[in-house]
């Protein structure tokens, strides 16, 4: 096996034009890159992103990048898994707040691409392999309408998704541009103009819950492939005990409630983090009530964290999670957290953060471990389409 010449990191911007890192690693004969993004709305229980005093730069990061694991790694063989193990054990700290959860990210997705280099396989095909499992075609997670923390005006949940399922890729991604391109034709007959969330998504000022929710559904007329999503992101709107919606503080038992009628009227099937990432007896409660008819999704509530994640299967508070690497910083993490989830029958979306990077390394991640879906945004931001464009382009890989 080929050894690490070299390891380097600089400072690009990400697509809300804040500073991060993109690391490079190279072989004698290969190199590889990989960027890190990095979210707005976050689960407390995530791993560390090493930010500079002013909680922007990464000048520390990209430092620890540049000495400390460049010291360790040149030299040493390709394998994924131990250099993994070798950056937890550098860093030495349970939250990865002494190299930064960021830092060793853009490591160990550079090493896994390098490894696919080395092996000449396409990487969705070398991560299914290494980890034994069935690859596919996800259903896109396409977020239509951004609210919550994602957005100026705050409509209540964080994001409004349509998703789509089709034969494959390309048809899967025409059809949510369509309806996308019919959403932004009926906001502006209704609103105007309006800004564009973090995530690309329409952002308009709306009232009522199920505003939005009618709206999509008008979007999506009588498209049979096609089903509506959200992530409440609830931690963002939990206060002193309350869910505060449009004002009004909601009890869990009320915002239960206000979710199952959104189940029933609007045949919504997926609900991402629909309670507070410590509400764990509402979480278990609305899987056991609802989680035949919709997917419950921990995004904040499990941080792709393989302890916690077992902790969340065992009580039975999810039966489906998100997968975002930089939760918890390595990709042999990353994968054990996918061992248990689908061990326990649990559907993985893998998905992307709100501040992206041009780094495709999600849509070959969400191929390669079979994932049931893929968050990658609306398609109006270049950090989002390249994950669709690269979708396409295995699909295209499947066939030869």
């Amino acid at each position: 096996m080929a050894t690490i010449t070299g390891v380097h990191a600089d400072e690009i911007r990400d697509s809300r034009g804040n500073p991060t890192l993109e690391v490079t690693i190279t072989t004698e004969e290969y190199s590889a890159h990989a960027s890190v993004p990095s979210g707005k709305s976050s689960g407390t229980r995530e791993a560390c992103e090493l930010r500079d005093a002013d909680g922007v730069g990464v000048t520390r990061a990209i430092a620890n990048v540049n000495t400390v694991i460049r010291d360790a790694l040149l030299h040493v063989t390709i394998d994924s898994a131990q250099i993994d193990r070798q950056l937890i054990a550098l860093d030495g700290t349970k939250d990865k707040h002494h190299l930064g959860a960021n830092a060793m990210l853009g490591v160990s997705i550079a090493v896994m691409r390098l490894a696919a280099k080395e092996k000449a396989m396409p990487l969705w095909k070398y991560i299914a392999e290494l980890g034994g499992y069935t690859p596919g075609f996800p259903r896109l997670y396409m977020n239509m309408l951004n609210g919550g923390a994602h957005s100026s005006f705050r409509l209540p949940f964080q994001e409004y998704i349509v998703a789509v399922g089709a034969a494959g890729p390309r048809e899967s991604y025409a059809k949510a541009n369509a309806i996308f391109e019919t959403l932004g034709t009926l906001i502006s007959e209704r609103y105007g103009v309006v800004p564009m969330g973090d995530e690309g998504g329409y952002s308009p000022e709306m009232n009522g819950i199920e505003t939005p929710f009618a709206l999509l559904n008008e979007a999506m007329g009588a498209e049979a492939m096609a089903f509506l999503a959200i992530d409440a992101a609830a931690s963002e709107f939990f206060h002193d005990g309350k869910y505060v919606i449009e004002g009004a503080p909601h009890s869990s038992d009320e915002l239960f409630k206000i979710y199952e009628d959104l189940v029933k009227k609007f045949h919504l099937k997926s609900i991402e983090d629909p309670f507070d990432e410590v509400d764990f007896s509402t979480f278990h409660r609305i899987t056991t009530e609802l989680g035949t008819r919709a997917l419950i999704v921990g995004d904040d509530l499990t941080v792709t964290n393989p302890e916690i994640t077992k902790e969340m299967i065992a009580e039975h508070r999810a039966n489906g999670m998100i997968i975002k690497p930089n939760q918890v910083g390595t990709l042999t993490e990353v994968f054990e957290t996918v061992r248990l989830a689908k061990e326990a029958g649990w559907k993985l979306i893998a998905s992307h953060r709100s501040g992206e990077t041009e780094d495709t390394f999600i849509a070959d991640l969400a191929v390669g471990i079979g994932a049931y879906g893929l968050k990658a945004g609306a398609p109006t931001q270049k950090e989002r389409r390249v994950k669709y464009e690269r979708l396409i382009e295995i699909e295209k890989e499947f066939t030869q």
